[in-house]
C-alpha cells in the first residue's frame, strides 16, 4: 500500500496527500505506525527543489494574513503550495481549534493549494507531533511547503529545525522585539518581516530596532545577512520582496548545508521524543548518553520516526531484560 500511496503523493493527488496526513495525525499509535513504511519511501525519494519555509512570530503579528498574501503571490508565479498551520488544541476534541475553513483565505477552492491545520496538543515548541512527517509528505507533492506555527513564545524556535528558511513576523510597537532579543531568538530567523507597515512610523521604528539588534551579532562577512523587510500583508504590499528574499536565502545556502541543518534538527527531534517516551531511566537501560549515541549512529540513514521506533524497540527490550 505504501508504494502506491507514495507514487500518488508524488503525482500531487490531493486525496493521497490527505490520506497520508490523516495517518500521521491520528491519535492512536497503531494508526500512526502504518505510515512508517511510507515515510521511509518519502525519505529515499525526497525532492531537493521544494522550498521549505517556516512562519513564526508573536500572536497578533499577522502571520495568517501574511500567509494568505504569500500564497497569492506564489500562485501568481505558477507555484503550487502545501501548508501546515499548527493550531492550539481544542480542550474537548484535542483537534485543531481554528480549523482549515477559518484559515484558508484566498486559497479556498484552489486545487493547487493544500491546507491542513494540526493541533499542537501541548507541545512546548508550538508544533504538532506529526508536523515533521507531514512536512515531508507535502514536500513530495508541492513546490513550496509552509509551516505556520501557533505563536506561543520563545520555545517555538523548534520550527527552525524543520525548514530551510525561517521567516520571523514582527508586529510594530508590540514590545515583542526586546523579548525576542533577550531570548536569543534573533539568531535563528533568516528573514525578518515587519508587518503592518501601513501604520507608518511605529513599523519603521520596529524595523530599525531589529536592524540594530542584528548588527550586534557576530556574523562572518561572507555569511547570509538576514534582511529586515517592511510589509503590509493586508494590502499585499512588500510580499513580492519577501518571496524574493526567501529565494535569495535558498540560493545563498549550499545544498549540503541545508541537508546538514535538517539532519541536526532530526537528531534533536529523535532524542527529545525518546526522552519524552522513556525518560532518563529508559535511556540508561541502553547505556545512557553513550549508548544512545551509538544507537543513533546505527540508524542515522533512516527517517526520524523510524529511528524513534527502532531505538524505542531497543529500549523496551532492554527494560524487559532488566
Amino acid at each position: 500500500m505504501s508504494s502506491e500511496l507514495f507514487e500518488r503523493i508524488r503525482r500531487g493527488e490531493r486525496a493521497a496527500v490527505a490520506t497520508a496526513l490523516n495517518l500521521l495525525d491520528a491519535r492512536d499509535h497503531a494508526t500512526r505506525e502504518r505510515a512508517v513504511p511510507l515515510l521511509d519511501e518519502l525519505a529515499r525519494g525526497a525532492r531537493e527543489d521544494t522550498v521549505r519555509v517556516g512562519l513564526t512570530g508573536a500572536p497578533g503579528a499577522g502571520k495568517s494574513t501574511l500567509l494568505d498574501a504569500l500564497v497569492a503571490a506564489l500562485r501568481a508565479r505558477g507555484r503550487n503550495i502545501g501548508i501546515i498551520a499548527v493550531d492550539p488544541s481544542s480542550q474537548h476534541s484535542g483537534g485543531a481549534l481554528l480549523a482549515d475553513r477559518i484559515r484558508a483565505g484566498r486559497a479556498a477552492g484552489d486545487d493547487q493549494v493544500f491546507f491542513r491545520s494540526m493541533a499542537a496538543r501541548g507541545r512546548l515548541g508550538g508544533l504538532a507531533a506529526a508536523t515533521r512527517a507531514g512536512l515531508d509528505v507535502l514536500a513530495a507533492a508541492y513546490d513550496w511547503v509552509v509551516v505556520e506555527t501557533v505563536g506561543v513564545g520563545q520555545s517555538e524556535v523548534e520550527v527552525a529545525d524543520l525548514v530551510d528558511t525561517l521567516v520571523y513576523v514582527a508586529q510594530p510597537g508590540a514590545g515583542d522585539i526586546l523579548q525576542t532579543m533577550k531570548a536569543g531568538v534573533l539568531e535563528l530567523p533568516d528573514v525578518f518581516a515587519v508587518n503592518k507597515a501601513d501604520l507608518g512610523l511605529p513599523a519603521e521604528r520596529t524595523a530599525q530596532e531589529l536592524r540594530r539588534g542584528l548588527a550586534l551579532g557576530a556574523v562572518a562577512a561572507d555569511a547570509w545577512q538576514p534582511p529586515v523587510l517592511l510589509i503590509a500583508a493586508s494590502e499585499d504590499r512588500g510580499i513580492e520582496a519577501l518571496v524574493d528574499a526567501i529565494l535569495a536565502h535558498r540560493d545563498a545556502v549550499a545544498p549540503d548545508a541545508r541537508r546538514a541543518r535538517r539532519r541536526a534538527g532530526e537528531e534533536r527531534f529523535v532524542r527529545h521524543e525518546l526522552l519524552q517516551r522513556y525518560g532518563s531511566f529508559g535511556i540508561a537501560a541502553i547505556g545512557g548518553p553513550e549508548g544512545l549515541a551509538a544507537h543513533l549512529a546505527a540508524v542515522a540513514d533512516l527517517p526520524p520516526l523510524t529511528r524513534v521506533a527502532r531505538i524505542g524497540d531497543a529500549v523496551e527490550s532492554a527494560l524487559r531484560s532488566a
